[in-house]
């Protein structure tokens, strides 16, 4: 019979598989990791996580031996497999960047036409560069990629950038972006109804998570008065809850604001009178 359970596959080491696991644990899933474990089975929800190279999970969960996977979009695109992508999960955010070296005077993407390439990702390289109509040769290499300008085997690279301090520590400069990435969910398009149901709930805990990774809870004092003006500021879910002080003339608002919006709203509601803001995280958010 088969299990009920439903298998996801997970980088076994590094930022991916720290940030996956986290996550997975703030959806309140409990289980063991780290060590030598290559598998493990929660013991509060129907999931098993299995820890593998990131190459290999696109593959591994196409042939159906993991039903779901987190892996970046930069690894799922070069290996083209036929999986859906289920969710965004808006971590390991990256870049696959064409380089070259610091001294070379950079004109433009025709700077690569007739250039050799030193890559991991001669797919989307290659890609990239024929769209644009240059035509290049590409050296598919799996690691020390920024090593190739200097020992004489390519003239560019194109590798993974995050921060853009490993290829300063080597004398080269991004010039020109192919592809951005972050972790996404990916699933088998074979999974049964029992495990899309599994599926939907693990989705709506992540969903609850992220929300509440993207918003602060506000709550704030101000005259009467101000009221009307300050509510036009705070969006909330659906309104703010307004309840009155011990002081005649002065309420307390309470709300919510996004991440992205919240220095600018902050300003605005100083400005429009609000007095004693207080700023909470939120840990989940349930709509």
């Amino acid at each position: 019979m088969e299990s009920q359970n439903i298998r996801i596959a997970v980088q076994k080491s590094g930022r991916l598989s720290e940030e996956s696991l986290k996550l997975f644990k703030a959806c309140g899933i409990k289980f063991e990791s780290g060590g030598s474990k290559l598998k493990t089975v929660s013991s509060n929800f129907p999931i098993e996580f299995l820890f593998l190279r990131d190459d290999d999970i696109p593959g591994y969960v196409e042939d159906g031996v993991a039903d779901l996977g987190v892996i970046g979009e930069n690894v799922l695109m070069e290996h083209i497999r036929q999986v859906d992508v289920v969710k965004e999960l808006g971590f390991s955010k990256c870049r696959l960047s064409l380089a070259i070296p610091r001294n070379e005077e950079y004109s433009g993407i025709e700077y690569f036409q007739g250039k050799n390439i030193a890559t991991s990702y001669p797919n989307l390289t290659n890609a990239f560069l024929t769209k644009q109509g240059i035509k290049v040769t590409t050296h598919e290499i799996s690691g020390s990629v920024e090593i190739a300008p200097s020992i004489g085997l390519a003239e560019a690279i194109c590798d993974i950038v995050s921060t853009g301090g490993t290829l300063l520590s080597n004398g080269l400069k991004e010039v020109a972006t192919v592809f951005q990435s972050q972790a996404v969910l990916i699933s088998n398009q074979q999974l049964s109804s029992e495990k899309q149901a599994i599926l939907a709930k693990l989705l709506f805990r992540i969903d609850s998570v992220q929300r509440g990774q993207n918003a602060k809870y506000v709550v704030l004092n101000a005259k009467e008065s101000d009221l009307e003006k300050i509510k036009s500021l705070l969006p909330g879910m659906k309104a703010p809850s307004v309840m009155p002080l011990a002081e005649t003339g002065w309420v307390s608002i309470h709300s919510v604001i996004s991440e992205n919006d919240f220095w600018d709203i902050i300003e605005a509601l100083r400005e429009a009178g609000a007095q004693g803001i207080l700023v909470l995280p939120i840990e989940k958010m349930i709509l």
